[in-house]
């Protein structure tokens, strides 16, 4: 089956590299030490011939006098020096926006016609049916639910979301690619969903229930009850992954798993990810078995292991090369999930271990690959040779 995920797509799109507002080269010239401040910073910058003021927190501060500013709404602001116009702290604290003021945020910025479903942890902001957001929040929650008991049980304290989780839900495909074409560019029209994680940290999908696959001409009007009948069918099964699997990047980076402002490889929050999305839509807490076999990357694994070359496991660990090319990156997100699965079940404290460590990285300092090889080797041992030949024997005996 072809699939149209956000997470398998060239580098402009996967894991949405920022539409111009994190140049690249900027990256380089952070001071890593700098600490967040604490109270509230106004910037006025130019951009695209226009004034743009945003209140926020400082995250990091450039050598060059850039700054990376995390707005109210969780919104990821990189301002050039040559954009900065001027930048005051005031006394008041830095204060996230309540959902309350998320929604109305939002509302104003979007197209009439918006409403607005809260729930306990997301602000879900739609102009398809009222019970399709209903459908989304409940869905979500019960993702988030699953997620942070997971990790719990393993012994890993999550914190709860800085932000409120949000999500904008377009009634039609061709008002979402409208919207989502100057992050996603030509790739919106085949995308379903994404996960804006380098700048707003926005879910952003529409109606499923008015795909082909789901046998529904238009957006959804039905009961929560009727929209969960026709997205369990097999036919939707895909599509409601591709959107489970980057709302568990939302919450895995904002609640402490990952760090939107440091360096996290491609293949651990990928296989994280990967891991999480076979929800049981027919089960009352819509996942009957967190992490079980994800059949069809363990069917796009099994087909990738006869051309598989002996460096495999080390050219994942050590960059993120194979995600970006359009002719390896399903490949590379099978393997993701293998290895997510084989590690959690073989080495789960090392795991954890692994895991604690990549989420304490200083933020925006990008690891090189022998630093990457060097992490994977504090947690899991020298002799990569002998986890790969344990990995694959203990994959063979999936079922």
């Amino acid at each position: 089956m072809e699939e149209s995920h956000c997470h398998d797509l060239p580098p402009k799109c996967a894991r949405i590299v920022p539409r111009l507002h994190v140049p690249l080269l900027l990256v380089a010239l952070w001071l890593a030490a700098a600490a967040p401040a604490r109270a509230l910073d106004h910037v006025t910058l130019a951009r695209d011939g226009r004034q743009i003021e945003v209140e926020g927190r400082v995250v990091v501060t450039a050598q060059d006098g850039g700054i990376l500013l995390a707005a109210r709404d969780g919104t990821l602001w990189a301002v050039q020096p040559e954009e900065l116009v001027e930048h005051r702290t005031d006394d008041a604290p830095f204060a996230p926006f309540t959902p309350e003021e998320m929604a109305a945020a939002l509302v104003a910025e979007l197209p009439p016609g918006f409403a607005v479903h809260q729930t306990a942890h997301y602000v879900i902001c739609y102009d398809t049916s009222r019970s399709y957001a209903s459908w989304c929040g409940w869905l979500f929650e019960r993702l988030y639910m699953a997620f942070t008991n997971h990790w719990s049980r393993k012994g890993l304290k999550l914190s709860e979301p800085e932000f409120p989780l949000t999500a904008i839900v377009f009634a039609d495909r061709r008002a979402y690619a409208r919207y989502s074409a100057p992050v996603l560019g030509e790739a919106a029209e085949s995308i379903i969903g994404y996960f804006d994680e380098r700048h707003s940290n926005r879910m952003v999908m529409y109606d499923l229930t008015g795909m082909e696959a789901a046998g529904r001409p238009g957006p959804s009007s039905g009961t929560l009850q009727q929209i969960n009948r026709i997205l369990a069918q097999p036919g939707a099964t895909r599509t409601v992954a591709t959107i489970v699997h980057e709302a568990t990047h939302q919450i895995a980076f904002n609640c402490g798993l990952h760090n939107r402002y440091s360096d996290c490889p491609r293949w651990f929050s990928e296989g994280v990810a990967v891991y999480f999305e076979t929800p049981d839509l027919g089960s009352r807490s819509g996942w009957s078995n967190v992490g079980e076999v994800n059949r069809p990357r363990l069917a796009q694994f099994r087909g990738y292991l006869p051309r598989r070359p002996a460096d495999s496991l080390l050219t994942l660990i050590a960059d993120d090369a194979r995600f970006h090319d359009t002719a390896k990156n399903l490949d590379a997100y099978a393997e993701a999930w293998a290895l997510t699965y084989f590690l959690l079940r073989q080495h789960p404290d090392e795991y954890v271990a692994y895991l604690k460590l990549l989420s304490a990285k200083r933020p925006l300092m990008w690891d090189t690959p022998e630093e990457r090889l060097a992490d994977f080797k504090q947690a899991f041992g020298d002799d990569l040779e002998k986890l790969d030949r344990e990995f694959l024997r203990s994959m063979a005996g999936v079922r």
